[in-house]
């Protein structure tokens, strides 16, 4: 379990802070900055592009520098792009400092998700509980920008989106501390064109619908809070809104653990994609602050599961061997559908005047990928389940 949490803070900088920070002060850097929705939607998709791209080299990178240095390497990656971002907002430095942080997130995820689910294999009682706690990893992470980011740019007032950017630097320097200085056993990473051969077709329902996992959750992680905002919300409810989400999260290793041991078929994964649907589909109906926190709690508990429940997926009908390598193409998938999501629904947003339409886009988007993921049968061909 120590391990597994010492893991954990690299899709905590990553991801819950690296990727989802940037929702917070995307209202005041629109603002001071003078960006449209399409530019600010812009911001995530090449985030989503470099993650996309981490996803297609980590497993030559693991496999030339081992697992456990992909991990740490990848999250001093995505400190250093946190840095960039609190010096400028000049719109080609700021894109190259989201693509750094989307490369290193993906390397650190994938490598982190493979020792995480070795580490699970080990140890088949409690695998459910430990897959889970690595992938609650991004919630600290939006926990910690949630309780800082708010507060910070209330404080400051207009223009101090830097000032945010400079103290999740500073958080995030702190908390890559235990990845650098404790030595982490990792499994040996053994590639053979046999062993890792992942051939797509059996599997083309899940990728589809986990494709359209990552369009439709990034549109909601990237244009809450500026509709919070904009429907007169303060920085407290924007806060507790987005800590609700990252708390909520926590619960889903409890929650869904019967329901992860029958994660062998796409069914589990669809069943958590409509149940973040739901929690999309709830912003619809109002600001209410019983409303919002309903939907904050219904998307935080699915959303980080269904990430889980892709890693029991490929435990469950893969060797371990190829792991890396499906953990890998599956990431690719979720990372086209995060590249198109954000500037898409920033266009739309756009074009129609009202962030309503990108949340009806992004919850129609992950009914579809409910659907799609359930279609998907356990593998039974010779030589895939384990």
């Amino acid at each position: 379990m120590r391990t597994i949490l010492v893991l954990a803070l690299a899709p905590a900088i990553g991801l819950g802070i690296g990727r989802f920070a940037y929702s917070l002060v995307l209202p005041d850097m629109r603002d001071a900055l003078g960006w449209s929705y399409a530019t600010a939607g812009f911001m995530n998709t090449i985030n989503a592009a470099g993650y996309l791209a981490g996803a297609l080299g980590a497993a030559a990178f693991i496999r030339r520098y081992g697992l456990f240095a992909a991990v740490w390497v990848g999250t001093v990656a995505c400190v250093i792009s946190l840095a960039l971002c609190a010096i400028t907002g000049n719109v080609i430095v700021f894109s190259f400092a989201r693509l750094l942080a989307g490369l290193g997130a993906a390397i650190a995820f994938i490598a982190g998700g493979a020792m995480a689910a070795a580490i699970a294999q080990s140890r088949p009682a409690q695998s459910a509980i430990l897959l889970g706690l690595f992938y609650t990893g991004p919630a600290l992470g939006i926990i910690i920008s949630g309780l800082a980011a708010p507060f910070l740019l209330e404080g400051f007032g207009p223009g101090s989106w830097w000032i945010v950017w400079t103290a999740v630097t500073a958080i995030s320097t702190i908390l890559t501390v235990p990845l650098l200085i404790t030595r982490v056993d990792a499994p040996p990473f053994k590639s053979t064109s046999t062993s890792n051969a992942v051939p797509l077709r059996p599997i083309l329902a899940y990728l589809a619908g986990y494709f359209l996992f990552g369009a439709g959750y990034i549109a909601y992680m990237t244009f809450m809070i500026a509709y919070i905002r904009d429907a007169g919300g303060s920085a407290a409810a924007q806060s507790g809104f987005w800590c609700l989400i990252g708390l909520s999260s926590f619960v889903s290793p409890w929650a869904w653990r019967r329901l992860m041991t029958r994660g062998d078929s796409g069914m589990t994964t669809g069943i958590l994609i409509g149940i973040t649907a739901i929690g999309t589909g709830l912003a619809l109906f109002g600001t209410a602050p019983a409303l919002l926190a309903a939907s904050a709690f219904v998307f935080g508990t699915a959303f980080f599961a269904v990430v889980t429940a892709t890693t029991v997926f490929t435990r469950i009908n893969y060797p371990p061997a190829s792991w890396p390598k499906v953990i890998g193409i599956l990431t690719v998938a979720f990372g086209l559908g995060q590249t198109f999501g954000p500037i898409a629904t920033g266009a739309i947003t756009d074009a129609m005047g009202s962030l309503t339409y990108a949340l009806n886009v992004s919850a129609a988007a992950l009914a579809l990928g409910a659907l799609a993921c359930a279609c998907q049968r356990r593998l039974v061909t010779s030589g895939l389940a384990s």
